[in-house]
């Protein structure tokens, strides 16, 4: 009985609760139906969704609750001091202080053998990072915390994001601050989003807090929907083509065939849309059944017709926020401001460190002296550079927050180049504006081959692994062993072309079947609930991946 209660309160690495074990779902109904006897008390629901959050989050992280709990204590303070200060500077101040508090935990915990490793291998330096975290922790209650080591906390890049967002809004006057420690705890851990999103904006979802409780039928019945395709989305697709093939061939690609090595590029751009999306269709479910309306976070992103509509459509609630907190901040589409010239400034910097070619900083600072000038003259030229630089700095650091990577920072410079690449051709492209039916193909062909193409460097683990898989498709493709290829993975192709099938499905299609299952009266839910239940535990008995988003 003893180790039964462990099991269900104690952390465990090796058995994290996340939503596709059974332990989860046992966690929920508990949840819920508490939550069923107190729902019209919101001070009541409030904190006690909080508490059940923070045991969300230390069975899927342990002690690192602690740092939630100090992002979650600093940033209700500090929120009262921006709102409550008379002058714009300690306004300021206070913001300034609540966003470098939070950066810096993220960089400390992301980012310190990133950033470590770089200044070693430029300047033959052998610094070691150390985990101040634990040592202060160690001296102040006499643990022994290990303090050679950092660990990434899980969820750590999205919960930061959100309380960030808490201390601008306040300072924008887009909302005034929580009253409530708990309540203010509660939208910062809630815990159907808590470790891989959606972000959720603090004006968005603070107002919730004090909102009776509502859910009407097609809610509910939206909700299951949701639940149902997430976890379908996830063991079916995601885990299934992942362990059986793309797993195997990202480990060693130059043990497959060109052709192996290009469907696993396709099958990981369908496998991270299975496994993300599904993740925050079970979230936005999970949370819809309690009243709570989170963002839409995916809008069938494979149909984007350029690579800015893409990003529009892949993980919106981070984009949009990388647009309203740090594109538009820094001058947009207008002008350029300090941060932008710093931030190229660093980033070139560091790519000349990295490339160590001696002519390389006399040609950058031509070409710069030489945009310089052009510029001096030319206000339009100007306000064109200013805005380009914006959106690749932008999409650069979008990348980087994706991990403590250069193959992030490679992933993101491609997508913000994309970007850039397809402004410049809209205006000269004679096929610009067009419609029918063979243009939107087209347009939509080469957005999606152009992402999965820089997928390489997104799930690549090395420059060494990217280099590999461009090797083999470029130089050894053997086009006489597709077929024998095919047979032998004709499971995982089969599922991947359903999977596609399914995303490239009209829209209104999509909605009649999703809203002929809201209509279903209880017991065909209830039947239809069980049978992908059913589905799902066949699938689910074999080896099964937490979510693709969890390292973030």
């Amino acid at each position: 009985m003893l180790e039964k209660l462990k099991d269900i309160f104690l952390y465990s690495d090796s058995e994290p609760i996340i939503f596709s074990n059974f332990f989860f779902w046992g966690f929920f109904a508990v949840v819920l139906t508490i939550f069923s006897f107190i729902y019209k008390h919101k001070s009541t629901r409030n904190a006690w969704l909080f508490f059940a959050s923070l045991f969300f989050y230390y069975k899927t992280s342990g002690l690192f609750i602690t740092i939630l709990l100090i992002s979650t204590l600093t940033d209700f303070i500090l929120g009262k001091k921006v709102f409550s200060s008379k002058s714009e500077t300690s306004k300021k101040i206070f913001i300034a202080t609540s966003i470098f508090i939070n950066l810096f935990i993220l960089v400390f915990f992301k980012y310190a053998y990133f950033f470590t490793d770089f200044i070693n291998n430029s300047f033959g330096t052998t610094f070691e990072p150390i985990n101040i975290f634990a040592e202060w922790t160690n001296q102040l209650t006499g643990s022994h915390f290990t303090v050679d080591k950092i660990i990434l906390p899980v969820g750590i890049s999205f919960y930061t994001f959100q309380t960030i967002s808490y201390s601008i809004d306040i300072y924008r006057h887009k909302i005034k601050p929580v009253t409530n420690l708990l309540d203010f705890g509660f939208y910062v851990s809630f815990f159907p989003q808590l470790v891989a999103g959606p972000i959720v904006r603090a004006s968005d979802f603070i107002p919730q807090l004090y909102q009776e409780f509502k859910l009407t039928k097609q809610e509910f019945g939206h909700a299951i929907f949701l639940i149902l395709t997430g976890l379908t989305k996830k063991i079916v697709i995601g885990d299934y083509i992942a362990v059986n093939f793309i797993d195997r061939v990202f480990d060693n690609p130059l043990s497959y065939t060109g052709y192996e090595n290009l469907m696993a590029l396709y099958g990981y751009s369908l496998q991270v849309y299975a496994d993300f999306s599904g993740y925050t269709d079970i979230a936005i479910g999970i949370a819809l059944l309690m009243g709570f309306r989170l963002p839409i976070n995916f809008n069938s992103p494979y149909k984007a017709t350029n690579v800015g509509n893409f990003w529009k459509r892949w993980h919106i609630s981070l984009s949009s926020w990388l647009q309203d907190y740090l594109y538009i901040p820094i001058g947009g589409n207008k002008k350029g401001s300090i941060f932008t010239y710093i931030s190229i400034t660093i980033i070139l910097v560091f790519f000349i460190i990295l490339v160590n070619w001696k002519y390389l900083p006399i040609i950058i600072g031509a070409t710069a002296l030489t945009l310089y000038v052009i510029a001096y003259f030319s206000s339009a030229f100007k306000n064109w550079i200013n805005n380009n630089i914006n959106i690749l700095i932008t999409m650069l650091l979008g990348g980087l927050w994706h991990g403590a990577s250069w193959m992030f920072v490679i992933w993101g410079g491609l997508n913000g180049l994309g970007v850039i690449f397809y402004k410049l051709w809209r205006k000269i492209s004679p096929w610009e504006g067009k419609k029918g039916l063979i243009f939107h193909f087209w347009a939509i062909f080469l957005t999606f081959n152009f992402i999965t193409f820089t997928r390489i460097w997104f799930r690549g683990d090395s420059l060494e692994t990217a280099n590999n898989i461009l090797f083999q498709i470029s130089h050894n493709f053997n086009f006489n062993l597709i077929p024998e290829i095919s047979l032998a993975f004709y499971k995982v192709f089969l599922l991947m072309i359903i999977g596609y099938t399914i995303h490239w499905l009209p829209t209104n299609f999509k909605e009649m079947y999703r809203g002929a299952f809201i209509k279903t009266p209880i017991w065909s839910k209830i039947i239809i609930s069980t049978i992908v239940i059913f589905v799902l535990y066949q699938f689910h008995s074999a080896d099964f991946q937490a979510f693709i988003y969890f390292q973030f």
